[in-house]
């Protein structure tokens, strides 16, 4: 990947990451309760998750942010090369292992596919989620423009 790409692919990252967040914090404070964004199955019990969850998911976006930023050698150049490597490795597992799921509800492969949430992981979070674990690989792939 020719490096004139990795701060457009990291500043691109880290909008969606920080969108991901504000999703996130308004999730926390009670938001989205009518929206199909939690996997459900005929006969399942649907649970909506705690505040502290979704505050602890709109941080780990946060960081994801921070990280992908640190790997466009946009903030932190003095962090070592290997540690923004391998947690955006590490970030492109999360989100392409989220695409593949768990094949009952979530991802690529599920078998429940006639819920509203169903429709959704389809069309738009499965997609979403292969988008960010390819971007994320990607931009670990670049080289670092600073010296080592």
């Amino acid at each position: 990947m020719s490096r004139g790409l990795k701060k457009p692919l990291a500043n691109t990252l880290t909008v969606v990451f920080a969108l991901l967040c504000v999703f996130h914090i308004a999730g926390a404070l009670g938001a989205w309760r009518s929206l199909a964004i939690i996997p459900s199955a005929p006969g399942m019990e649907r649970s909506w998750p705690s505040s502290l969850s979704w505050m602890a998911v709109a941080a780990a976006l946060a960081l994801a942010s921070v990280v992908s930023l640190a790997r466009g050698d946009l903030i932190l150049r003095s962090l070592p090369k290997w540690m923004s490597t391998f947690a955006c490795c590490a970030m492109a597992a999360v989100f392409l292992l989220r695409a593949v799921g768990d094949f009952y509800v979530l991802g690529v492969f599920k078998s429940v596919t006639e819920t509203p949430f169903a429709y959704w992981d389809t069309r738009l979070y499965t997609p979403l989620c292969l988008a960010i674990g390819s971007a994320a690989l990607l931009l670990a792939a670049t080289p670092r423009t600073r010296q080592e």
